[in-house]
């Protein structure tokens, strides 16, 4: 199932106190960007993030899920509701998410 574009634009506006969020549509899905690292997506909509140090903090009890079959589990985010959680959660984060890779010359 496809995630759609009226939760990604509700995550999207939940989100709207952080600068520089963008997303990539990649095969019905939506994978989030923060300050250009990958922080994670919508999946099925549902919003997974990856499973860094300052995510694991925020959400102890938050259950491991594959964005698709065959992919690595990652956090899923059940506090969608809080403008101030996500804001805080994706914040928390930045600085243990891997900077994105130089992209080649052809």
């Amino acid at each position: 199932m496809a995630s759609s574009k009226e939760y990604l634009h509700y995550i999207l506006e939940q989100l709207s106190g952080l600068e520089e969020i963008t997303y990539r549509a990649m095969m019905g899905e939506f994978i989030l960007y923060y300050r250009g690292r990958i922080v994670g997506g919508i999946y099925d909509d549902r919003l997974l993030v990856k499973p860094v140090k300052a995510a694991l903090s925020a959400m102890p009890s938050a259950v491991y899920e594959p964005p698709y079959d065959g992919a690595k589990p990652m956090l899923l985010v059940e506090e969608v509701d809080s403008k101030e959680f996500l804001t805080g959660l994706f914040t928390a984060m930045y600085s243990e998410l891997p900077a994105p890779k130089p992209k080649k010359n052809k």
